[in-house]
């Protein structure tokens, strides 16, 4: 809701008349800042969210120190050509053209982060289903000489029953925690997701989809390459819960 908007439910409520300026002026007074909302699913449940921050998250985090193990969150994206990244200048009233194929392609990618800056990322151009997660979740198993406890949406392929048979193979190996539904915000990985969109290329497109998915591996390699980068995704206001009570940087 814009001063505009406020002045008028003034008006409506209590028949008195505001300019805008007069609006922003007020608001300022009272401490409130002119904001971009966050979006959140009607869908979401509360009282999971709550659960989560207060018993599941904690009580993962307590296992994992006790295991010696390593704890990262992960995600799927998806990247494609006809996605609009980044911005540019331009004359006021002209907007800017990127020159780009007209063709449309698509690759998809899963990550995971950890806060120790580490960062494991597999990028495919199948569609995401249970096989491709078991091969993600072979490949997380293969860079680790401890447990690894991965912390991930209920998308239906990661609680498939043919991930959950391979997870009953590698029990001692890695072990799989879902997120509340539809809660987003609390998974840090979304972050990467987000950084990943904005820095992939807006002046030069991918011309076919072996081009989109080596600037998609040249991304993540990258921050690969600059833990602090990948321990930056920590740090906004809805994941920084991960770092709280955390000496031993779960």
């Amino acid at each position: 809701m814009d001063t505009g908007q406020i002045g008028e439910l003034v008006f409506k409520l209590y028949r008195i008349r505001f300019t805008e300026p007069g609006v922003g002026k007020y608001l300022k007074r009272w401490g409130l800042t002119f904001q971009r909302p966050d979006k959140r699913a009607v869908e979401q449940d509360v009282e999971a969210v709550r659960v989560w921050h207060e018993e599941t998250w904690p009580a993962i985090r307590a296992k994992a120190k006790a295991e010696n193990a390593e704890v990262l969150f992960g995600d799927r994206v998806g990247v494609r050509s006809d996605q609009v990244t980044g911005r540019t200048w331009g004359a006021k009233g002209a907007t800017p053209v990127v020159r780009r194929t007209g063709n449309r392609f698509s690759v998809n990618a899963m990550s995971a982060i950890s806060t120790r800056g580490r960062m494991h990322f597999m990028v495919f151009t199948e569609t995401f289903d249970a096989k491709v997660m078991c091969r993600f979740l072979a490949r997380i198993v293969g860079h680790f000489d401890r447990k690894v406890h991965l912390v991930v949406d209920r998308h239906s392929a990661h609680r498939s029953k043919t991930v959950r048979a391979w997870l009953d193979g590698h029990k001692d190996e890695i072990e799989l925690h879902f997120l509340p539904s539809y809660s987003p915000g609390l998974n840090p990985d979304e972050v990467v997701n987000a950084d990943l969109k904005r820095s992939l290329p807006h002046t030069h497109r991918a011309r076919n989809q072996t081009e989109l998915a080596a600037e998609t591996r040249r991304f993540f390699h990258r921050c690969q390459r600059q833990p602090h980068i990948v321990r930056g995704y920590f740090a906004g206001p809805h994941v920084r819960y991960v770092l709280d009570e955390n000496p031993l940087g779960f």
